[in-house]
């Protein structure tokens, strides 16, 4: 599927009131949602598409790794948390407290939450992208600020 294609149909659903849209062509679909769940939908594209994607994953992810075995070297402090009670981003990207700017934050250090509950957005790539609550419990800790860079596995928030 052609990438002007693509750009084609994202204006489309900006100017329309559709929230969601689905194209196929042969073997190759695209879908592409205003509201996204979390989730990241990909879609088949030739690897000309696909190949920078991948490489930068595969960077972020080796950044990560490496800055996990310096952390966890000789005089590492252990963390305060147990990792079941860490949210981590799931993607690069940057955080977003608030679904506005100067709206209210989706959650404050105390609030109640369960899963399912939005969290933050993590904007990467021009998307953004709802980071759900995926356990039940109270937030004691907001760890990323609001239009900080984010990488994936960093800790975003502690919930008990």
């Amino acid at each position: 599927m052609d990438i002007r294609k693509v750009k084609k149909l994202i204006e489309l659903l900006e100017e329309s009131g559709v929230s969601e849209i689905e194209i196929k062509e042969g073997e190759e679909s695209v879908r592409i949602s205003r509201h996204p769940s979390g989730v990241m939908h990909a879609f088949a594209a030739p690897p000309v598409y696909a190949a920078p994607s991948a490489a930068v994953a595969a960077g972020a992810a080796a950044g990560a790794a490496a800055g996990a075995a310096a952390a966890s070297g000789p005089g590492a402090a252990s963390p305060a948390h147990s990792p079941d009670s860490a949210v981590t981003a799931p993607m690069v990207g940057t955080f977003y407290s608030a679904p506005a700017p100067g709206a209210k934050p989706f959650v404050e250090i105390g609030t109640e939450v369960k899963p399912g509950d939005v969290l933050c957005i993590i904007e990467a790539m021009k998307m953004m992208n709802q980071i759900e609550s995926d356990k039940a419990g109270r937030v004691v800790s907001v760890l990323a600020k609001n239009g900080d860079p984010v990488e994936f596995g960093q800790t975003l928030f502690i919930i008990e």
